[in-house]
């Protein structure tokens, strides 16, 4: 066994590596760029070596920078985790020309799966079925619309390097093919450095089930077993589960063996798995699953099998790595119960899940029969420049029903302020009745997309207790005065301030007054609220709001107030009074960035006359592109951004001015 490793990734996976190495007595090497100088995985391992800048590109995406760490170190072998480097065959073929164990697959395996159109010719010449669609070496887009067109819509664009949904677009009609193609094209390219892209048809009701295989340098090839990732938006997986609800003993079995012969057929060794979609349009059927790709590496949702088998899957990468053989047979491997695994990110699902950033200043998850893999601690950021994951919440019961109720009070009892996340949305989504029932499938999510992330605005108490506590109540000792508390003076009238809140309910703008030591007045729509602040603490307050009281735990961050009150979680944003990028003017003048991230293309130029919905800036951030379109008719004024600059959010990109009417 390796007696160190390199850890070629960062965050959640990196720690997780980590910590089954230490169980193994296996020292680990990390390694980090500039932006993650101070993060969980470096502090965790034994030793770590800066790549670089944070631009992964010039950090952990860089072969060079990371071999020359991993000589640095003295490593025996390395561990590229997922994404990055994980699943390059010149990385792979680097780290074993240098004389190291790369714990994964061969290069030569990485690079026949690497591609999903040679991929597919060659699961198909190895009698595993697979999806319709071209997948040809003609890149032509007038070639490939005809190919759309012949595989009848919808159809999706996929690159066909890389994964995790990237250069990924499902087109319904014919008159958007170009644009959606131009976009994947754009995306794979910035993802994966390679654009080209294949067309199969979209199945309008699959599920996506893919299998974990795992071989061994001595022709051992095993399944472990299936998990269903069918809850997905924008082609991400967002919950995922093992065993597939209403999975039959049958098809088990032909999944299982079509995902074996596809490993055979590679010599694959290492953790790897083999993803199907199903036509589920009249149930499952052994006859009705195409393979879509296989991922030469381990799976960010491996820890529903390793809680269904009760096995350390990084063990076993390890462990083949080194040479061992497999440590069990087929014929040993079964399933216990059931698992969940929820993906919590920074993002926010009422603004078409557009990615956050901030300073996570609350962190905090159930204890007990709750797994937490996570690479952020408190008090860490979440910047744009990688993926906005915060954790990986995984619970497991022995059966659906229980394992599924689990996750859901997992989920209300975990606490995320200073960035926005995904935690209702996750909540809602495991309470949903078709999912609950155990009938996912890849398109529920876009189906009942309104009622899972539509936002709760905050009743009157919780506004009121929000304008108080923006003044930064908790923060000042308390005292008899009530101007004081306000933190302004004045000769006559009222001690009062005006307090300006954005929520779910839109933008509102209240008086506060003060009435005595911690005592204040709200003056709302239809009359005062009074607010008492009874007692402090380190996390919140005793607080009574119209004659009720209630304990509050309240997270201040700058320009956001996250507080939980009455078993609820409630978000203001407090806008400053002098940021005028913030606001888009009543006629929505100007196109403001919605996240921090990079500006790709700009598409208009000043003078430019434009119809509402035409597209002005392409953005990317977090490794997702996202298209801001003109909100009205109008002319292009001024541009504030060009392509290459590096915007944070809030920033006003473009101005517009309105139309002049015909004859001057």
């Amino acid at each position: 066994m390796f007696s160190k490793i390199l850890i070629a990734n960062r965050g959640e996976i990196a720690c997780r590596v980590i910590r089954t190495a230490r169980r193994m007595g296996i020292r680990t090497a990390a390694v980090y760029s500039d932006a993650d100088a101070g993060a969980l995985h470096v502090e965790l391992a034994d030793e770590a070596f800066r790549l670089g800048p944070a631009p992964a590109s010039e950090s952990y995406l860089s072969i060079e920078r990371v071999m020359a760490a991993a000589e640095l170190c003295g490593a025996e072998a390395v561990h590229p985790g997922y994404g990055f480097l994980s699943e390059n065959a010149d990385f792979a073929e680097a780290v074993e020309d240098a004389g190291l164990a790369f714990i994964g697959p061969s290069p030569a395996s990485i690079r026949a799966m690497g591609l999903k159109d040679a991929a597919k010719a060659l699961m198909e010449e190895a009698g595993v079925p697979v999806v319709p669609g071209y997948h040809g070496d003609n890149r032509d887009p007038a070639f490939l619309a005809e190919q759309a067109a012949a595989l009848g819509f919808p159809v999706l664009i996929k690159a066909r390097a890389g994964g995790g949904g990237k250069g990924m677009r499902r087109v319904d009609r014919v008159e958007d093919f170009q644009a959606s193609l131009e976009a994947a094209q754009r995306e794979a390219e910035s993802a994966f450095g390679d654009g080209a892209v294949l067309i199969e048809k979209y199945l309008l009701q699959p599920r996506h089930i893919e299998i974990q295989v795992f071989g061994d340098r001595h022709g051992s090839v095993v399944h472990l077993f299936e998990r269903d990732c069918s809850l997905q938006r924008r082609h991400q997986k967002v919950i995922e589960e093992a065993p597939a609800p209403g999975m039959t003993a049958e098809m088990r079995r032909a999944m299982g063996e079509a995902a074996v012969k596809a490993a055979r057929a590679i010599d694959y060794r290492g953790a790897g798995t083999v993803e199907f979609i199903a036509d589920v349009s009249s149930g499952l059927w052994p006859d009705r699953f195409f393979f879509m790709e296989m991922n030469t590496r381990l799976q960010v949702e491996h820890p529903v099998t390793e809680a269904i088998t009760g096995i350390d899957l990084v063990e076993w990468q390890l462990r083949v790595a080194a040479g061992e053989p497999l440590p069990k047979k087929q014929s040993e491997l079964s399933i216990d119960g059931w698992a969940f695994e929820a993906r919590i990110y920074a993002e926010e699902p009422s603004r078409g899940f557009l990615p956050a950033t901030g300073t996570l200043s609350q962190l905090s998850f159930p204890e007990g029969g709750v797994r937490i893999d996570s690479g952020v601690r408190q008090g860490d950021r979440i910047t744009p420049f990688y993926d906005p994951l915060i954790a990986k919440l995984i619970v497991h019961g022995p059966n659906r029903r229980t394992a599924l109720r689990r996750l859901t009070e997992a989920l209300h009892d975990s606490h995320i302020a200073g960035t926005a996340s995904n935690l209702d949305f996750l909540a809602r989504l495991s309470r949903q009745p078709q999912f609950a029932a155990g009938y996912p499938d890849t398109g529920l999510i876009d189906r009942e997309l309104e009622p899972l992330t539509a936002v709760t605005s905050p009743d009157e108490a919780a506004v009121a207790l929000a304008a108080v506590l923006s003044l930064g109540t908790l923060r000042r000792a308390p005292g008899s005065d009530p101007w004081q508390s306000l933190g302004s003076w004045q000769v006559w009238g009222e001690a009062r301030r005006i307090v300006t809140l954005e929520h779910a309910g839109g933008r509102t703008s209240l008086y506060v007054v003060g009435k005595g030591p911690d005592a204040f007045t709200v003056r709302m729509g239809h009359g005062p609220v009074p607010v008492h602040i009874i007692s402090r603490f380190d996390d919140g307050c005793q607080v009574e709001v119209d004659g009720r009281q209630f304990r509050a735990r309240v997270f201040e961050a700058p320009h956001r107030l996250t507080f939980l009150l009455d078993g609820e979680t409630y978000e203001f944003r407090l806008p400053d009074p002098l940021d005028q990028a913030a606001e888009s003017g009543p006629g929505g003048d100007h196109v403001v960035a919605p996240m921090p991230g990079l500006v790709k293309i700009v598409r208009v130029r000043e003078g430019d006359a434009v119809t509402k919905g035409d597209a002005l800036i392409v953005m990317e951030a977090m490794k997702m592109e996202l298209t801001l379109s003109a909100m009205r008719d109008g002319i292009v004024e001024s541009l504030h951004a060009t392509e290459g600059d590096q915007t944070s959010e809030g920033t006003v990109l473009l101005a517009f001015k309105p139309e002049e009417p015909d004859g001057g």
